[in-house]
């Protein structure tokens, strides 16, 4: 659990010097500082879908995954939409902002939580660090998310740091579950969960950008496709 530990102390650090940089940027400067955020955010969800649907063998480019990851984002945001997870969640910060009189608090979280949960090395440094106590993935992990939290902090607001709660649930479960995860989270499943969870950031960027409305909650559901398309494999071959 050290990593997961370490993470969630530079999400906590980096959100509250973002909060005390917050009060330096002009309200006239926040849109074009969002849009700059915005777009920084697609490029990194854009370079993590290439990564994970892309490759190259004998000088040509191929894919693959395509269709799946269609499925997986459409039944996954009809889930989300079904339990009116953003709905449910919107009327929670309500409360939280109403409670600590400041805004800002559900962007922040929701943003803040896809960006740092998602990835592999999230998954990958949570079980090296269950199975062999190895927690440099998640310290180099650690060391962009205490960036990203400076920046989301400055620019979103107190929710950002709050993202730690998800993220020791998250990290913290894959590290403890680590023995029976790790035959599971890797290869095609890995990919095609990293694929769709980069297709959310991507979601995020345009937002921010274009001030459209992705609800990026309600599209959460998704991510955990991957797994279930795998045991629906698994029980149809032993099936056969």
């Amino acid at each position: 659990m050290t990593g997961t530990l370490v993470n969630c102390v530079a999400v906590i650090a980096g959100g509250s010097i973002g909060l005390i940089f917050k009060k330096g940027i002009k309200d006239s400067y926040t849109e074009s500082v969002n849009k700059s955020l915005g777009l920084a955010i697609l490029i990194i969800g854009l370079n993590g879908v290439i990564s994970n649907m892309f490759s190259v063998a004998d000088g040509k480019i191929s894919s693959s995954g395509e269709l799946l990851l269609v499925v997986y984002l459409v039944i996954g945001t009809l889930f989300g939409e079904m339990l009116k997870l953003e709905q449910r969640f919107n009327g929670f910060c309500t409360k939280i902002e109403s409670k600590f009189k400041a805004g800002g608090f559900a962007s922040g979280f929701v943003n803040g939580t896809v960006l740092f949960c998602v990835g592999a090395m999230a998954i990958i440094g949570s079980i090296n660090d269950g199975l062999r106590g190895d927690s440099s993935v998640l310290f180099v992990k650690s060391a962009l998310d205490f960036t990203t939290a400076i920046i989301f902090g400055a620019t979103l607001g107190f929710g950002v740091i709050f993202t730690f709660i998800p993220l020791l649930i998250y990290q913290g479960g894959i590290t403890l579950l680590a023995g029976s995860l790790s035959g599971i989270l890797q290869g095609d499943v890995l990919t095609q969960l990293c694929a769709v969870g980069y297709s959310i950031i991507m979601a995020i960027g345009i937002n921010f950008i274009f001030d459209k409305k992705f609800k990026t909650l309600n599209m959460l559901p998704s991510i955990f496709l991957p797994v279930v398309y795998h045991y629906i494999l698994v029980l149809i071959n032993m099936i056969k």
